[in-house]
């Protein structure tokens, strides 16, 4: 498949993802590497590593740049105007996706094995 979306964007790659509204070196580190969704607050937008609340964060983004990540197996592909998420699930025996540049093309292989369970940890209690 053939994304055209950002096609005269700049491009960024982080990890997780970026706040929207907010210039990419005005984000922190730890955001850069665990958010997945942003949440509204008095402040303004706030990253959250959490699902749960908020949205996914690239539906939100609007540039100027165009932003590839991961981080979110969860929601698998997302294919946004001005972010693309490639996290398909290949450690828990999903798939493999890769964005070919300059041509802009999504590629995904199904995983081998299942390389680690998927761990609900909202089922998981502190002992």
């Amino acid at each position: 498949d053939e994304v055209q979306s950002g096609a005269n964007q700049s491009i960024l790659i982080v990890h997780a993802g970026l706040v929207p509204h907010t210039r990419p070196e005005d984000n922190k580190a730890v955001d850069l590497m665990h958010m997945r969704n942003i949440i509204e607050s008095p402040a303004g937008l706030q990253a959250s590593a959490q699902d749960k609340q908020g949205e996914a964060w690239a539906k939100r983004w609007t540039g100027p740049e165009f932003v590839v990540f991961g981080h979110d197996a969860k929601r698998g592909l997302q294919v946004e105007p001005h972010a693309i998420g490639l996290d398909t699930g290949c450690v828990y025996g999903g798939e493999l996706t890769a964005f070919i540049l300059p041509a802009r093309e999504l590629v995904s292989v199904p995983a081998r094995e299942c390389y680690a369970p998927i761990i609900d940890k909202s089922k998981t209690a502190p002992p």
